[in-house]
């Protein structure tokens, strides 16, 4: 596996959401999807066509079975991550070197998915 600076390999797009409740509580799910005992704030990729803001509510819809929130922040510029060179040959068929996302803060909202 190249170093991170000689792979030439595309970054994944995807949306991260930092998700409050009205008491300002942070949302973080367990995985289902592995051996270990792990947590994280939803998050997921970004489909072709797709605009960043719509993908975050999709994420949302998936991952917590909701969309009832509304963007309160959204990062001024896309966040990357290269993964370790073992998960690399692993995660997304080895297609990306790792994420570039975008992150959102999002209130819960009584309505449905309010889209700012």
């Amino acid at each position: 596996m190249p170093s991170a600076d000689a792979d030439l390999r595309p970054y994944r797009l995807g949306v991260g959401i930092l998700l409050l409740n009205r008491k300002s509580n942070v949302f973080v799910g367990q995985r289902i999807d592995t051996r270990t005992e792990a947590w994280q704030l939803p998050q997921g990729g970004i489909d072709k066509g797709e605009e960043p803001h719509d993908a975050a509510f999709r994420e949302l819809e998936e991952e917590i079975g909701t969309a009832k929130a509304e963007i309160i922040a959204e990062s001024r510029d896309w966040l990357s991550y290269d993964l370790p060179g073992d998960l690399a040959a692993k995660v997304w068929k080895g297609r990306y070197r790792g994420q570039k996302q975008k992150w959102f803060a999002m209130k819960r909202s009584r309505s449905p998915e309010t889209r700012a």
